[in-house]
């Protein structure tokens, strides 16, 4: 089947790009996904069933604004308990996340690679194919695998809206205790 495309889905400093996957809505079923660890194991959503999720996807963690994005996302974590997963999903390296991680000092947010294949990248909508990165995004998936926050960040150079997104994954934690 053929992953539909969305021409100007997504711009870098205005130049519009294609992105490659379907536009995900709340109340959907989260795509269940294959991506690489660190250390060079798969790692896939149903590895953390039962678990609320929080899933920043980020261009390029060797970026200013992503290393902000994940910086902040793992500083937020230390503030939720073990029932709240944060993933950071890039098609960085295995190897580049592993490094970046040391330099950073981030270990409550778990980086990692769609490079292999793009798949998640492609079932979740934010495969820029004119870079082969990933659009800049935010999903929350609730212990079901219901998504319960979608936010795709229209221009690359953008950040995302860190208070809706917290605001909704405390609603959630709340709303599930």
């Amino acid at each position: 089947m053929a992953v539909p495309e969305r021409p100007g889905g997504v711009t870098f400093k205005g130049v519009p790009h294609t992105v490659r996957g379907p536009v995900l809505q709340v109340g959907q079923k989260a795509p269940d996904f294959t991506v690489i660890a660190n250390d060079l194991s798969e790692v896939s959503l149903a590895d953390t069933a039962g678990k609320i999720r929080l899933i920043s996807v980020v261009p390029s963690l060797d970026t200013g604004l992503c290393d902000a994005q994940t910086r902040r996302f793992n500083e937020e974590a230390t503030g939720f308990s073990d029932e709240v997963v944060v993933l950071t999903i890039s098609a960085d390296l295995p190897f580049a996340q592993k490094r970046w991680c040391a330099a950073a000092g981030v270990d409550r947010v778990q980086t990692l690679s769609c490079h292999r294949d793009m798949a998640f990248a492609d079932a979740y909508g934010v495969h820029d194919v004119d870079f082969r990165w990933c659009q800049r995004a935010i999903f929350i998936v609730d212990r079901d695998d219901i998504i319960r926050y979608v936010e795709y960040v229209p221009e690359i150079a953008q950040p995302v809206n860190f208070e809706a997104a917290l605001g909704a994954l405390r609603e959630l934690i709340s709303s599930d205790s």
